[in-house]
């Protein structure tokens, strides 16, 4: 599978550790670790953090090729901060070099040879009019690629007729169940939420066929097509959760491109969640094998609910 991945890259700032993320990058390491192809368009600064960006991507696996270097501008920076359960928030200096992604016509004929089946793009970056209009070209520039959306708000950084447009264009959403709530609340506040009237609406609203909710350590929710399932996840000693939705994410499209049933793709995509929330930083050492391990013995003792639309 060929991935174009658009978006920010940025360093987490956790205490006296900073670990390199960023939605799209964290998405990108999961889905190369996969065997995926993936080609990622961000920008970083003219400084050390963007430096050291530039080899940490390298030794990651990925191709800086599509990587912009913005001089005079500082690389993309979140200071994060966790509750109790583990569940982060995110203080984000803005303008940072990611808000100036660039793809020229050399970018796009060669985005073009590589014909991808999937870009992935989420909210942060598209905040600005200027890349949200470069996620436009990449769009027009292949038209059959489908389009997987993972809104991840942030705070401070969104707004609803945003979220809107890029819903719009997605083949395939993932947000988390707060996100899904908040969105709920602003456009159906007649209703009474749920996790399946939320997808019903949303996915009659955008035409979005795939809709997946993560629930935490309590799983997953899918629409698909019209059906509403819940898959059910792990308990892990939580080190933090920072990029465990992206790995998901990743894991989760892996699996349904694939073709493997949906609850064998959930399962994958809980395990490899839950084993990126039990470790240090956002993209964390693990292996397919462990993955899959966990995830079948999930899959041999659980059996997922099920309600037809």
């Amino acid at each position: 599978m060929n991935i174009v991945s658009i978006g920010e890259v940025l360093w987490d700032v956790i205490g006296e550790q900073e670990y390199l993320g960023g939605a799209p990058l964290n998405f990108s390491v999961s889905s190369q670790r996969l065997g995926n192809q993936v080609a990622l368009i961000t920008a970083v600064g003219g400084d050390r953090r963007g430096e050291l960006a530039l080899q940490k991507i390298q030794q990651l696996g990925l191709n800086t090729g599509s990587i912009r270097i913005v001089e005079g501008c500082a690389t993309g920076a979140a200071i994060v901060s966790t509750d109790i359960a583990g569940n982060p928030t995110f203080v984000i200096d803005r303008p940072a070099a990611f808000d100036f992604i660039e793809i020229d016509g050399p970018a796009l004929r060669g985005i073009q040879k590589i014909r991808p089946d999937w870009i992935y793009f989420g909210t942060l970056a598209q905040t600005t009019a200027r890349n949200e209009d470069m996620l436009h070209r990449l769009i027009s520039a292949v038209p059959a690629a489908r389009r997987f959306y993972d809104i991840n708000l942030r705070e401070g950084h969104w707004n609803l007729p945003l979220v809107q447009r890029l819903s719009h264009l997605a083949s395939m959403i993932k947000l988390n169940e707060s996100e899904a709530e908040v969105l709920f609340r602003n456009f159906y506040a007649d209703q009474l939420f749920s996790v399946e009237k939320f997808c019903r609406n949303w996915s009659d609203d955008v035409g979005a066929r795939t809709i997946c909710v993560t629930l935490g350590e309590r799983g997953c929710a899918l629409w698909v097509n019209g059906a509403f399932r819940t898959f059910a996840g792990f308990f892990v000693k939580v080190e933090d959760s920072v990029g465990a939705g992206d790995a998901f994410s990743a894991a989760l499209l892996h699996g349904l491109e694939l073709g493997w049933p949906t609850e064998r793709a959930a399962a994958f995509a809980n395990a490899l969640g839950a084993l990126v929330a039990s470790r240090a930083g956002a993209t964390p050492a693990w292996t397919v094998e462990e993955c899959l391990s966990l995830a079948d013995r999930q899959r041999a003792r659980r059996t997922p609910s099920a309600k037809p639309a």
